[in-house]
Order: C-alpha cells, then structure tokens, then sequence
C-alpha cells in the first residue's frame, strides 16, 4: 500500500509517501525557522501562511522524490490533530482535495500517535506489545501505555508546560538564538560543564503522578541566571552577566533534571503497569526532544536495564514529519479507518 501522508500542524510543512507503513520513499519537509526566530517562538499567523505558501511545492517535492506518480497512491493521510487550528487547517484542506480529485480514501491521524510510530520507520523489526510510549515535544509531553498501533491509553501528560517549550524558554533565558533545544543541548555539552553545580528541582507532582510539570524547572532557572526579584527594580542581570563557564554549567544543570524528571515518570509508568498485570516489552519514543544527545542517552541506558526494546527515531524523524502520518495511517487503513470529506481540524488530542 502507498500512501501520502502531510503534516502541517504547527510550523512544518511536510509531505512524505511511504509503502507498507515501513519503506520511506520520501519525506519532504520545509521548515519555518527563519520566519519565527526574532519572536523567539512560533506565531500562528505566520504559520499558517507559510504553509499556504510551501503546501503544494511540498507535496510535489515528496511524490517527485518518491519517484512515482500521484495518481498511483492508494490513500491519503493527514495529520488533522492536535495542533494550531489554522495550521491544521490547511492541511486537511489539502488532503481533502487530494482525496476527491485522485478518488482515494481520505485517513485522518492523530499527530502525537505518529510520532510513537517514527521510530519504527526504515526498521525491519516490530516492537513488541503491549509497549510504553513517551511523546516528547514542542507543543506535547505524554505516556501512554501503547497495546497496538490503532489502541493507545494515555497515562499521563504534562500539566503546564511542554517539554520542547521548556528547552526553548530555558535557552532564552540564557541568550541562546531561537530555536534554543539544540543550541542549549550543545552548551550543556561543552567541555568542563558541570551538571550538578545548580540545584534545579524534579517536578514529581504527588506519589505515583505520571503527570509532568515544567512551569517551576523554568522559573528555577529564570532565578539562577538572573536572580531573584527584589521590589520594583526587578531582576538583579541578565545572562550577559554570566560567565560562559555559568551558562554552561545551568544549560548542563538543565538537562540533567530534565532526564532525570522523564526517566523517573517511566520508571514509575513501567511499575504501575506491571503491578496491575500489563508488563511491557518495548519503549516507543518520540517528538522533537528525542534528538536531545543526552535524553537519547538515558533513554536508551533506561531500556537497557529494564530489558526494553527500544525504538528512538532517527535524527529526520524526531521533528515533525509527514512519514510518521504515512506510517501509522497504514495500519489505520487496514482495519478500515477512512475518513470523509467533512473531516474538520482538531486543536486537541483525543487520547
């Protein structure tokens, strides 16, 4: 089966077809960085206009790579949820179009599902189930105990604040140039950094929560670079202030907690399961935070010592991907989940 699947849910316009739901023939993605790096984040309107704009060169990028042609692909997926509404919305107002004009099925897929799915892309073996899936992301950070491809439960997600949006407030603080994740990742990586000289607190939210907290990581750091308010003045400086030795020292400090806040809410995802009699034999990872160097690290010494298969996406797939909307709308497709024409965008997840 060859599929087309797009994505636009937040700020990449992307297009990929895959066969089978494993054979990547091509994955065309145009990124948006340039237009929302002096708002050191990603502004709505803008997003939806690019992707207005690079929807159509996308699509004929992806099938031109793919060396096929358009009308020899079996379906049409889309990521239709969650995301920016007006994002989305040219998406699937894309797909539509397609899938009436080529009179294929329509598959409508759940954005943060797929990129459970991006790990397995180009592999030869399955994952077994039932399996533990982390989602971790710009706009996105969830666990979900994963029993199929097309059955997923969600466990716990963040209550505030997502991962992705942490690194990118946290390198801001500190100066680093929009997008700040892998700029911060890099600093914390530099030679002499020391990931223990700030005490950053590990949000655990109660006993057992599976829930994750970012909100107080970021004021943490807010204080330990620029101080601690006092009166009417503000901030006692700025990160200028900092030596490079500092900056390197919060960004290394920052990582550390951030590891440590994920690879504790799994150990604590993976014993709840097993005492309530559902032992998992893999870890599904995805989103933007799994191309982190020292997340990619942990998670993989995490599944090292629980006897885990483990899935990490490749480094073009831990961003938002069309391939990873392909993928998964395969298996949606066999068992016979289409969508029609009244298909609308959903800001929010289901599950």
């Amino acid at each position: 089966m060859l599929i087309l699947g797009l994505e636009t849910s937040c700020d990449e316009t992307a297009a990929a077809v895959v066969r089978d739901g494993r054979e990547v023939l091509s994955s065309a993605v145009a990124t948006q960085n340039e237009l929302h790096a002096e708002y050191s984040g990603v502004v709505p309107e803008i997003a939806s206009r690019a992707h207005v704009e690079r929807i159509l060169p996308v699509i004929r990028s992806a099938v031109e790579l793919a060396g096929v042609k358009l009308a020899e692909v079996d379906a049409v997926a889309v990521g239709h949820r969650p995301g920016l509404i007006g994002s989305l919305l040219i998406g699937v107002s894309a797909a539509k179009a397609l899938a009436w004009s080529l009179a294929r099925p329509l598959v409508a897929v759940d954005h943060v599902h797929a990129h459970l799915y991006a790990g397995v892309l180009g592999r030869a073996e399955q994952p077994g189930f039932p399996a533990l899936g982390l989602v971790v992301s710009g706009g996105h950070t969830s666990l979900y105990s994963v029993r199929g491809w097309t059955g997923l439960e969600r466990l716990g997600a963040t209550i505030d604040d997502a991962l992705g949006e942490a690194y990118d407030k946290a390198a801001t603080i500190l100066g680093i140039p929009y997008p700040g994740g892998p700029g911060l990742d890099r600093l914390a990586q530099a030679q002499g950094a020391n990931d223990r000289a700030y005490d950053l607190p590990i949000s655990r939210l109660g006993p057992g929560s599976l829930d994750f907290s970012f909100s107080g990581l970021k004021t943490a750091v807010l204080y330990a670079v620029r101080g601690v308010p006092d009166g009417p003045d503000g901030y006692a400086r700025d990160h200028s202030a900092l030596t490079a030795q500092a900056k390197a020292d919060v960004a290394a400090s920052f990582q550390r907690t951030v590891c440590r806040t994920v690879i504790l809410k799994l150990e604590r995802a993976m014993d709840r399961l097993a005492g309530e009699g559902r032992p998992v034999a893999s870890l599904l990872t995805g989103g933007g935070v799994t191309a982190n160097s020292r997340l990619r690290t942990e998670l993989g010494a995490f599944a090292r010592a629980r006897g885990l298969q483990l899935f990490l996406p490749p480094m073009g797939y831990c961003v938002d991907n069309a391939a990873m909307i392909a993928g998964l709308a395969h298996h949606l497709a066999r068992e016979g989940r289409f969508a029609d024409l009244t298909l609308e965008p959903m800001p929010t997840t289901a599950c």
